[in-house]
């Protein structure tokens, strides 16, 4: 699993005013023309994520996206169909990344429902994820979910996904301390606290430690799972 970082933190140059941009996540040559159709495609998506990163949903452009890819800007709609879509791949292309890294963690806490609990809210804090510049792409996914529709779409698909880990998770522990519990209630609290914790993480990680906030949520976890009933 790669590091989520999508550009490093440098002053974000004018496109027009200088070619050699911070970073191209996929370095293209002359032989671009030749290259197989996804390598072009995961080029212009890390473009699209690394431009997210320093302008925002709201100066982020095709000819932006373009340059940092190194192509023309015609080859977005080639590949994609519109520029709105390129978006959307981006995010699913991110969500998947996230993905990938919270399994590799549970991967490696075996079968035990408490330690896969453990290692769930312990790497939703950890470095690849608790990242300013993955920070700045979501927020521009979630204000593209406001105004596309497939956008939208993606984000029910993805966030119900994550909820229903989650229910699995808590109802493994739950069962194993021979409780009942209300999982769905317990998917929403825990991903609302996770999602908080990780928010502020982001935006000033002066005001508590990824320690701190691992465990926070896994104290509030572990307070829901005693409070169901005894089966």
């Amino acid at each position: 699993m790669q590091h989520l970082r999508l550009q490093p933190r440098l002053h974000d140059p004018d496109p027009a005013q200088d070619d050699r941009l911070p970073v191209r996540p996929i370095v293209l040559s002359g032989r671009f023309s030749r290259e197989l159709a996804p390598v072009r495609r995961q080029a212009l998506i890390e473009a699209t994520l690394a431009s997210l990163a320093a302008r925002g949903l709201g100066a982020v452009s095709v000819r932006d996206v373009a340059v940092r890819a190194g192509v023309s800007p015609g080859l977005v709609r080639h590949h994609f169909g519109s520029f709105g879509a390129l978006l959307v791949e981006a995010y699913r292309h991110v969500v998947q990344r996230v993905d990938d890294h919270i399994d590799s963690a549970m991967a490696g806490a075996g079968e035990d429902p408490d330690r896969r609990l453990a290692a769930f809210i312990a790497a939703s804090f950890s470095p690849t994820i608790v990242d300013r510049d993955l920070l700045s792409a979501w927020l521009g996914f979630w204000g593209l979910v406001r105004t596309d529709p497939e956008a939208a779409r993606l984000h029910a698909e993805t966030y119900g996904a994550y909820r229903g880990r989650i229910e699995t998770l808590l109802a493994a522990a739950a069962r194993a301390r021979g409780r009942a519990i209300d999982v769905r209630a317990g998917a929403l609290g825990l991903s609302a606290m996770l999602d908080g914790l990780w928010l502020e993480l982001c935006l000033d990680p002066a005001t508590f430690t990824p320690a701190e906030a691992t465990r926070l949520a896994a104290d509030w976890t572990a307070r829901f799972l005693q409070g169901g009933d005894a089966v």
